[in-house]
């Protein structure tokens, strides 16, 4: 193939992946016309914000309270 027509055809498979500027535009005035923080708007962001927090901590309390319930019993205690 001749280089012209690769680039062309590049260039027209680089067009289809890029968004229309509409749908771009669109989400700019969505997201300059809300209040507050927009970092944690996404419908993802939900997971990294609360689920992900949430499981570490209910996980360090079960570690904690196992802890002081095993050294309450003497449970794990080594013997010298």
């Amino acid at each position: 193939m001749p280089e012209s027509v690769c680039l062309w055809v590049h260039l027209c498979n680089v067009r289809r992946r890029i968004k229309p500027k509409e749908k771009l535009i669109a989400k700019q005035r969505v997201f300059q016309s809300l209040k507050g923080p927009v970092h944690l708007r996404g419908p993802s962001d939900k997971i990294t914000s609360v689920a992900i927090p949430l499981a570490m901590t209910v996980t360090s309390v079960a570690l904690i309270v196992r802890g002081i319930y095993d050294m309450s019993q003497n449970i794990g205690k080594k013997e010298a």
